[in-house]
């Protein structure tokens, strides 16, 4: 321990992020320590642009969204520890035998459902999915690709015509597909 981070969290503090994020000890400290690193104006919580200094997530198309989903519970355009650990658990690799209402399947699958619901209706339109397309792929692929892409994707999923993605047609469209893999990031030991 030691170090300015660690002596910052209180025993406490630790037990009730362990208990609802399902990060161990361990982890929540070494996950504070990257945070406080971010936290250049050293007041306790992230701006916008303290996520965007991280290199990966830079680069990444679709870093806006994933910024965004930091701060959908944020009033003010800030984020503390606790909301940005609760964020991170919904890619914390699932424990068989620990169940953790943030990091189910169906939490995954929600906040895999929100990076495409720009507008949070509830419902993932055609413009949206669009929209994310342009993020992914950018101008590697022509727009008349996109559109059918876009096109063919929501004919598939759509099973009530309504030519929109609901959060249920969404899960079944995946139900075959490990989100519980795909969507976890091996955390710090």
């Amino acid at each position: 321990m030691g170090n300015k981070s660690s002596l910052l969290l209180r025993e406490e503090e630790i037990a009730q992020i362990q208990e609802e994020t399902g990060f161990t000890p361990n982890q929540i400290e070494r996950l504070y320590s990257r945070f406080t690193a971010l936290d250049k104006n050293d007041c306790g919580t992230l701006s916008r642009e303290d996520f965007l200094r991280i290199p990966e997530l830079a680069i990444n198309p679709l870093s806006e969204r994933i910024v965004h989903s930091f701060f959908a519970e944020s009033h003010d355009d800030r984020v503390n520890f606790l909301q940005f650990m609760r964020v991170l658990s919904h890619f914390r690799p699932i424990r068989k035998n620990r169940e953790n209402r943030l990091n189910s399947r169906d939490e995954k699958l929600r906040f895999a459902f929100s990076m495409y619901d720009l507008d949070n209706d509830g419902k993932i339109s055609r413009d949206e999915l669009l929209a994310i397309l342009h993020m992914m792929v950018g101008v590697n692929i022509s727009e008349e690709q996109l559109t059918s892409i876009a096109e063919r994707t929501i004919i598939e999923a759509d099973t009530n015509n309504d030519q929109m993605i609901s959060f249920e047609e969404f899960c079944r469209a995946l139900e075959r597909t490990d989100v519980e893999q795909k969507m976890s990031i091996r955390f710090l030991n």
